[in-house]
């Protein structure tokens, strides 16, 4: 059930993201359980907030992982006392990413 609810998210095409959420919608509909009937419906409720990165090919995957990152940071920063210094280290951390991804030219 899992791999059928990613497959119109990997789609590149909203014609076949289409089809895929029907094939989902017909696998969803055969067990009749509550569950099921439950994450149909949360699909078809949000299916044009899904239909964004399908089209535009663009996710929140970077800014949801600065938090984590900022996490992972402050766990492994052990023993930083002044706020600037961390600060600092956070914004490295990010700035560090950034330039890795998007090298000048």
């Amino acid at each position: 059930m899992k791999e059928q609810v990613r497959t119109p998210l990997r789609t590149g095409w909203l014609e076949d993201a289409e089809l895929a959420k029907e094939d989902l919608e017909r696998l969803v509909k055969e067990p009749n359980e509550p569950e099921t009937t439950r994450l149909r419906r949360t699909i078809c409720r949000w299916w044009k907030e899904i239909e964004a990165p399908i089209v535009t090919g663009s996710t929140t995957g970077k800014v949801e992982a600065k938090p984590t990152s900022i996490k992972h940071i402050k766990r492994t920063a052990r023993g930083f006392v002044n706020s600037a210094d961390y600060t600092t280290r956070i914004r490295l951390k990010i700035v560090a990413r950034t330039a890795v991804t998007f090298p000048l030219q």
